[in-house]
């Protein structure tokens, strides 16, 4: 499959390249690396966004360039869509239309597009660019070397989450020799949050709920206006209760303005989250998933655990 996208690219010269609302760092890094490479190969590439890139992926390279906005407008011959199980997911309207690439690494990963190259085994979707540049025979440079390297460091909870093996060093090994710098690369992922998270992290740590091996924590959407917390600060906070020594699966319930909860879930392996996530409509990787439930808070987290088959204890 991976010659099929890139027969379909050597076709083509005006790219969109497009990845999922409130983009991870594997959906940010593999559209700006992928974007970069088609250059490489003389075509024209631009990266749409709806949410634009988090803050704390912007000083990743080329993410000055990316464009945020609601709707696809310009002559693209075909849209790559990266890391994404559905044109809905993107939140980007005029999709329907183009010749879409589907690329995605997710067990959850749909064939919604024309061409469609889905591979669980992959530890990242920046794994798959990777070795789409290597197949069109373009060198990695330094700057896309980084943008990549920082898409497996996150998708691999920092080389935590299971699957993680002597191949997925095998790949970091290849970009940091390419020029990426592993030390700051961590350091502007872990190191550059703002004093709101670190806020919400507090409100969130403080309803913490447990129930046998699962931790539940929470924010409402008063504490998030509270903190003055942007959506992108939530990100990360579900592993802080995974970290409790005794805790197998970790769920994070953020109140939306509407009264629904977004939820992450995460897992040490024992147990496989993207299934529960799949229930409702979401989805992820084994150990790292999401998905959105309807509110009051007490129902979601109740479905949560009825679809672990957790028995909550008596509040």
């Amino acid at each position: 499959m991976l010659r099929e996208v890139l027969k379909h690219i050597e076709r083509r010269d005006r790219f969109l390249l497009t990845s999922h609302a409130r983009p991870d760092g594997d959906a940010v890094g593999s559209a700006l690396a992928c974007c970069q490479i088609l250059r490489s190969m003389g075509k024209e590439a631009e990266v749409v966004l709806r949410d634009g890139v988090p803050r704390v992926y912007r000083p990743l390279p080329f993410a000055d360039r990316v464009v945020q906005c609601d709707r696809v407008n310009g002559e693209y011959e075909a849209a790559i869509i990266l890391e994404c199980d559905s044109i809905q997911r993107t939140r980007l309207e005029g999709l329907e239309e183009r010749f879409l690439i589907n690329i995605d690494h997710h067990l959850s990963g749909r064939p919604f597009a024309h061409v469609n190259w889905i591979d669980p085994q992959a530890v990242a979707t920046a794994e798959m660019v990777y070795r789409l540049a290597r197949e069109a025979g373009v060198k990695i440079s330094p700057d896309v070397a980084t943008c990549l390297y920082t898409a497996v460091l996150t998708d691999t909870g920092s080389f935590m989450f299971q699957g993680t093996n002597e191949h997925t060093f095998g790949l970091a090994r290849e970009l940091v020799l390419a020029g990426a710098d592993p030390v700051r690369c961590a350091r502007n992922i872990y190191f550059a949050h703002s004093t709101a998270k670190m806020r919400l992290l507090g409100a969130a740590l403080s309803n913490l709920r447990r129930e046998g091996p699962l931790a539940l924590i929470w924010v409402t959407q008063e504490e998030m206006e509270r903190c003055a917390a942007r959506e992108e600060d939530c990100e990360g906070l579900v592993n802080y209760a995974l970290a409790i020594h005794d805790v197998e699966v970790a769920a994070f319930f953020r109140e939306l303005p509407d009264g629904r909860f977004r939820v992450s879930l995460r897992s040490k392996g024992a147990r496989n989250v993207a299934a529960v996530a799949e229930r409702f409509g979401g989805g992820g990787h084994q150990c790292a998933s999401g998905c959105s439930l309807e509110g009051p808070l007490s129902a979601a987290t109740a479905r949560v655990l009825a679809e672990l088959h957790i028995t909550p204890s008596v509040q």
